[in-house]
């Protein structure tokens, strides 16, 4: 297994092992799914093993939080804000780990592995800030001596399904805003990314239990399409974030507006790159090869010199353990 490896000894500190139960259901890890691989993108080779959730796991998981809906709503904004607070500063804690491992899981350069995951900590104090004006209306009435007060209520359940190119900022982005506005959050992160999703729900688990409040407030499935579909057909969540394909987010988007649900979807990266002159200091090359992301290239046009510049250029371009990435690119005309 990977653990022997060196490169792994850090998983320790953020709760993975060689074997993770990928359910987080009522404060209690489980998982009756199928075992899955996680593999390093730059290699193929293996990282650790994940349990994914079954239908089962799902239903206990939402009836955990549904009753665990009820008290957070009730929790004082400010109080909300407060908790999230504590989430950033256990992200800050462990910046570097959590940076690595995205890095490490999904394929992003180190640098921008710990930058995702310091996006959340911005959305957390962010989030923190609108914990203190979550403000009503006050309405004049038609009754004399009278006015009416318009509050925000929370819907009660946001679900969060993820892609894999960002399989945690994406999660903060909603979460945090949810959180605060009296939400509870089931998570569905991509299934290629699982350990990212257990390592963030553990730390989100540590400062529930830190704070005595119900673990089911954060829940989070590893899973593949049939959790997915369950989320979106839940009737007992009345949101759902989706990142990912148009063609999966169109279906996501039918299948909650048929229950009179409502979305929140981030669909496609198709990023274009042209390109006229050869590149002589390599700020090209650089852009051209920024990774499979939302804001990184997916379409590349350009003379036949670029194309022959590109291939030169590939052979010398190397990730993870001196991997050469010139196989399976392909350069059309």
């Amino acid at each position: 297994m990977g653990f022997a490896k060196k490169e792994y000894e850090f998983f320790s500190e953020i709760g993975l092992s060689e074997r993770n139960l990928g359910c987080f259901v009522n404060g209690t890890w489980k998982a009756r799914g199928p075992v899955v691989t996680t593999l390093n993108p730059a290699n193929n080779q293996t990282i650790a093993e994940v349990v994914e959730g079954s239908i089962e796991d799902y239903e206990e998981g939402m009836q955990a939080c549904s009753e665990a809906a009820k008290i957070w709503m009730q929790v004082p904004a400010p109080k909300r804000g407060e908790i999230v607070r504590q989430i950033g500063d256990a992200l800050r804690a462990k910046l570097q780990q959590l940076g690595r491992l995205v890095s490490l899981e999904m394929g992003k350069i180190l640098p921008e592995g710990i930058g995702e995951v310091q996006e959340i900590i911005d959305m957390c104090n962010f989030a923190v800030g609108l914990s203190r004006q979550l403000n009503g209306s006050i309405i004049p009435s038609e009754r004399p001596n009278h006015a009416m007060l318009e509050m925000w209520n929370p819907l009660g359940i946001v679900g969060v399904i993820t892609a894999f190119n960002f399989p945690c900022a994406v999660l903060g982005w909603n979460a945090c805003i949810a959180l605060v506005c009296g939400n509870c959050v089931v998570w569905k992160g991509a299934p290629t990314t699982p350990l990212i999703t257990i390592a963030m729900t553990k730390l989100v688990a540590g400062v529930l239990e830190k704070n005595s409040l119900p673990p089911a407030i954060f829940t989070s499935f590893c899973g593949g399409a049939d959790i997915g579909q369950a989320i979106a057909k839940d009737t007992r969540i009345p949101l759902v974030s989706f990142t990912g394909s148009s063609k999966v987010g169109l279906m996501v988007q039918q299948t909650v507006n048929q229950r009179f649900g409502k979305c929140l979807l981030e669909l496609r990266s198709d990023c274009g790159i042209v390109n006229v002159n050869i590149p002589t200091n390599g700020a090209e090359i650089g852009g051209a090869f920024g990774g499979e992301k939302a804001t990184g290239g997916g379409r590349e046009a350009g003379s036949d010199s670029w194309k022959q510049y590109m291939r030169r250029s590939t052979c010398t371009i190397n990730y993870g353990n001196e991997l050469p990435l010139a196989q399976g690119i392909n350069f059309g005309s």
